[in-house]
């Protein structure tokens, strides 16, 4: 444990990650599925991306937007997944203050260009099939930059306010994080300031960015309901739907995760729960989405099979 003496403070300078197990086994278990979920994550998001951009068929504001999404999956999972590893090979894994400061900051960030992507990616479905004939225009590429450009800066602003609340946090004494990465809640835990008036930022910006995230996905889809159920062709509306669906996969596994970590009190669920819950979210969901946009997305796999047989009969 290493200290810096501050006056009549001690700050504690590195941090202790307990990880998400002491089993020297299980450790050895855990490894290998954790590195080979990570690997599929790598690969297949980035084949997502390099698939979009090499397709033509796929130079749609949908697809703009999934490549991105697919980007942030990366480094969503490459800011804890990489560390966990080191945690199940080495006795003691320790991080240093602003390696802590970093891997929070970070989180927070692609955690929530997440959120507004998947926001962003909901308002679009709305105008593809609520709109069809407005489509061009309201998704023209000025308006799809300004879109995820302001997703980028949320997720910057909500980062910022958690790095802020870190900083305002006093480390006196215990430096040993019951998790596996440095996640604001259980630094708090080990703070002696008095109150929780320095992670106010935070919750404040985190509250904000899942309500305005939720809101406009549910509005996005209830107008796309009612849309659906007023066509007369049966065809049709399992084509409009059909569209929305690999969406709807990705927003409830996500949205379903986080409000189990923040939204149930917590008296309803222990720190080993709280660890599986965000090994979900942090690092298998970004395994998933590549997976769920594949498997039932039918212009992602005919765009696939077109590049195979391209590649096989060039």
């Amino acid at each position: 444990m290493a200290f810096l003496e501050d006056g009549n403070h001690t700050s504690v300078t590195e941090f202790i990650l307990l990880g998400l197990t002491n089993d020297p086994v299980l450790k050895v278990v855990l490894f290998t599925i954790i590195l080979c979920i990570y690997l599929v994550t790598v690969s297949g998001n980035l084949s997502t991306i390099l698939l979009i951009r090499v397709s033509s068929q796929l130079h749609h504001p949908m697809y703009f937007f999934l490549s991105h999404l697919a980007s942030t999956d990366i480094g969503y999972s490459s800011s804890v997944t990489p560390n966990m590893l080191v945690n199940f090979l080495v006795e003691r894994n320790t991080i240093s203050f602003l390696g802590c400061t970093i891997q929070l900051g970070s989180g927070a960030f692609f955690g929530t260009l997440e959120c507004f992507l998947l926001a962003t990616m909901a308002y679009d479905r709305f105008v593809a099939i609520c709109n069809p004939l407005l489509y061009s225009t309201k998704m023209s590429t000025r308006v799809c930059v300004q879109l995820l450009v302001g997703s980028y800066i949320g997720g910057f602003l909500n980062a910022s306010s958690f790095i802020l609340s870190f900083f305002s946090l006093l480390f006196c004494g215990p430096n040993r994080v019951n998790h596996f990465f440095c996640d604001l809640a259980p630094l708090v835990e080990l703070s002696c300031s008095s109150g929780r008036v320095p992670i106010v930022p935070a919750s404040f910006c985190s509250a904000i960015v899942i309500i305005v995230t939720v809101f406009v996905i549910a509005v996005s889809y209830t107008y796309i309901l009612i849309t659906i159920l007023k066509m007369r062709s049966t065809e049709g509306r399992h084509k409009a739907f059909s569209t929305c669906t690999s969406h709807l996969t990705a927003v409830t596994l996500f949205y379903g995760t986080i409000t189990f970590i923040y939204a149930m009190p917590k008296s309803n669920y222990s720190t080993d729960q709280n660890k599986v819950v965000s090994v979900f979210y942090m690092v298998v969901i970004p395994m998933l989405n590549p997976l769920i946009y594949s498997l039932r997305n039918n212009e992602i796999k005919g765009a696939l099979k077109r590049e195979i047989g391209r590649k096989i009969f060039s």
